[in-house]
């Protein structure tokens, strides 16, 4: 017996010398700033011709968190846009706190600043030298992306053909799917620019619609009611559109579930959720097909994987909200984390392709290739962290 102890004290002393020589890294600060980016007489002249104006680039990076370690080495996220105001709470957060203990971090409150927990896994990725997403277990090389495309003025003057030709364009970029607002005063509407969006890009192609219904409200349109959801919805999916996307308000978990027993077509929601409570009410009452949680919104990116495992736990399929620009690299991280089917490329002007929408803010990476697409695809980022071969000169030259 002392033996045996002696052998495993023997094989278990290389585990305790790096156990050891590991040391706690911490971190120093947060620093919050917004860049702006100067666009150059060539993007301007692009913007003008397809009705872009120059802040439609900008607005692309809505702030930059910075996670500054003693160990020498930042974490970045472009997901901020959160005011000054609030460092002195983060602050007392992360300030002097060990890097790596995101669920003490959350615990103490970082979830109400879901981008900046990018910055701190942008960190530990960059610590460790692997993406954020092999670190949460994921394994996929790729995700299908699909566009969603928002028209500047109303969709009600919005031609049915000026959507199915943008769809069309959409579909021969390379792209599996789309998706738009269901936002016309008349709902039926919408059903009939599905019918000329299907006719448009046939068979094959995802065709999403989203009404949000919290935002539509904003500009005086009513919550749908029940009949009206349940009408727009066997109109969608007598034309084969993909999902109908947060129908009623996000409070309300039964109307959903009720639509979802009564249709085909899935129905969604999730993206407006903060932690993982509304996601257990939305699996307790089957509220819906396919669970959308917010890489920001939720608290971050380790959250949107608990939401996953609630989910899957369920038997729900989770596809993550997205966002745009470089904003993207924390959605994405979660997203191949998760596993999920899609990556949404958001508020992509109808003619423009996602690449047009962030070339900008490539002057503040190192390398002028991020978030590659093929064949529709995007490829699982190598670089560690969140994918993002951050130039740090640039970003001080940028910065406001």
């Amino acid at each position: 017996m002392k033996r045996l102890a002696a052998a495993s004290a023997a094989l278990l002393e290389p585990v305790r010398a790096v156990a050891q020589a590991a040391k706690p890294v911490r971190i120093r600060d947060v620093e919050l700033f917004k860049l702006d980016i100067r666009v150059s007489k060539e993007e301007q002249e692009a913007s003008a011709r397809l009705g872009w104006g120059v802040n439609d680039f900008r607005r692309s990076t809505p702030g930059v968190v910075k996670i500054v370690t003693d160990a020498g080495v930042n974490g970045y996220s472009f997901a901020g846009g959160y005011p000054p105001s609030a460092l002195p709470r983060l602050r007392e957060i992360l300030a002097g706190q060990d890097l790596f203990a995101i669920e003490q971090h959350l615990k103490r409150g970082l979830g109400e600043w879901g981008g900046v927990e990018h910055a701190v896994w942008d960190a530990v990725g960059r610590i460790a030298r692997q993406p954020v997403y092999r670190l949460l277990g994921g394994a996929a090389d790729s995700i299908k992306a699909y566009l969603t495309c928002v028209w500047r003025q109303r969709l009600d003057d919005v031609a049915y053909q000026e959507q199915a030709e943008a769809a069309l364009a959409v579909r021969k970029a390379g792209f599996q799917g789309m998706k738009v607002q269901a936002w016309r005063t008349r709902p039926l509407a919408d059903v009939e620019a599905c019918r000329e969006m299907r006719a448009a890009v046939g068979s094959g192609f995802a065709l999403m619609f989203d009404r949000t219904a919290h935002l539509p409200q904003a500009v005086g349109q009513k919550v749908w009611d029940y009949e009206t959801g349940l009408a727009v919805a066997r109109g969608l999916e007598k034309h084969d559109a993909y999902w109908l996307e947060e129908p009623f308000a996000r409070d309300d978990y039964q109307s959903p579930a009720r639509l979802a027993a009564a249709v085909g077509i899935p129905i969604t929601g999730g993206e407006g959720y903060g932690g993982l409570e509304p996601f257990r009410q939305c699996v307790l009452h089957r509220t819906y097909d396919i669970l959308q949680p917010d890489a920001r919104n939720i608290g971050g990116i380790f959250m949107c994987r608990k939401a996953a495992i609630l989910a899957e736990a369920s038997h729900v399929p989770c596809i993550l909200h997205g966002n745009m620009g470089l904003a993207v690299a924390g959605w994405l991280q979660a997203n191949l984390a998760v596993g999920c089917e899609w990556q949404e490329l958001a508020h992509i002007r109808p003619g423009w392709l996602p690449q047009q929408q962030w070339t900008p803010a490539l002057k503040v990476l190192k390398s002028k290739e991020v978030f590659v697409i093929r064949d529709g695809r995007i490829l699982a980022p190598q670089y560690p962290g969140l994918g993002l071969d951050v130039d740090e000169e640039a970003l001080q030259y940028y910065q406001v």
